[in-house]
């Protein structure tokens, strides 16, 4: 028997291409969760700590004044009285280990995996899509189609999430816990508390993000291939989607937020909480937080977006000429 033909150069070079493209897709969503966690976990700390905080961050003995002493309170707790500024900021580290297993697990996830399924998508039903909301409407839709299934996945990741925003709101419930005595005592569906609010929020977060970035890049620059995009333009376009994938997200963050802040073993749903919030403390509630979010974690969002979404798509086009000159 003969032995089987070897692949011809075009094979081979689809093969490199594909290689190249999950490489660049692991290593730049990996570049923006290192860079994200260490850059801006201080924000947000101080984020999930101003969602958590029940009523009106007010003066004691003084209902309509807020002052810089109230919030610092809430900011900072127990190291609010302290005179050094550094063990008020090294304060606003608190869980650094579960961040770092959740941030990059999550960017990986969110960014590496978006345009894979946006290429899955894309094979199957471009055609209907485009014969439906017309050719211009359909790639910014099928990018946002894809976000929102990478966000309801995203509840895979959610026991790293749990321990993190714990550490940061709660850390009573941690102390002298370590994650193996979390497991053994609360088991896996601890640790998932709260899962169908956070699918429930990444959906529409997640449509928003990546379907007004692809939208911004289709109808602002008229970009045929959103990897030819330049640094500023994936800027721009991250910018539209962090804005709008963290405004339509709110509601539901602070649900799920305060939920996963509770003791081990609660027993309250999220149905009570929201009741609770609208009777005590009103419509309003379902944004709290949300102008300081847009402006330290929208930072964030759209720093880590703008640099996974250009050090990707730099990659592909390096590892793709570099499988064309082979």
């Amino acid at each position: 028997m003969s032995p089987p033909p070897p692949p011809d150069d075009g094979a081979r070079a689809q093969s490199a291409g594909a290689a190249g493209k999950r490489t660049a897709r692991l290593v730049g969503s990996s570049v923006a969760g290192v860079i994200e966690l260490f850059g801006f976990h201080p924000v947000d700390t101080v984020a999930k700590r101003l969602m958590n905080e029940p009523g009106q961050i007010r003066v004691p003995g003084a209902p309509m004044s807020v002052s810089v002493d109230a919030y610092s309170r809430v900011i900072f707790r127990d190291a609010h009285a302290s005179p050094s500024a550094l063990v008020k900021y090294t304060s606003l580290f608190p869980g650094l280990s579960f961040a770092a297993g959740y941030k990059i697990s999550q960017r990986v996830y969110k960014f590496g995996g978006q345009p894979i399924v946006t290429e899955a998508l894309t094979r199957r039903y471009q055609a209907p899509v485009a014969a439906v909301v017309g050719e211009s409407r359909a790639k910014p839709l099928l990018h946002a189609s894809a976000g929102a299934l990478i966000g309801v996945g995203e509840i895979v990741l959610l026991p790293l999430d749990v321990l993190k925003i714990k550490s940061q709101n709660n850390p009573d419930a941690l102390r002298g816990r370590g994650l193996v005595s979390i497991l053994r005592t609360e088991r896996l569906g601890g640790l998932y508390r709260g899962a169908g609010w956070t699918a429930a929020r990444n959906a529409p977060g997640s449509f928003s993000l990546f379907g007004a970035s692809a939208l911004v890049k289709e109808r602002v620059f008229g970009l045929e291939r959103y990897n030819d995009a330049t640094f500023g333009q994936n800027f721009v376009a991250s910018l539209a989607g962090g804005v709008a994938s963290i405004t339509v997200a709110s509601p539901l963050d602070v649900i799920k937020t305060r939920l996963q802040t509770r003791d081990f073993g609660s027993t309250v749903t999220g149905g009570q909480l929201l009741r609770d919030l609208l009777r005590h403390e009103g419509p309003t509630a379902f944004f709290k937080g949300l102008v300081p979010k847009l402006l330290v974690v929208g930072p964030k969002l759209v720093f880590s977006f703008t640099i996974a979404q250009h050090t990707i798509a730099t990659l592909e086009r390096w590892f793709e000429a570099s499988s064309e000159s082979a």
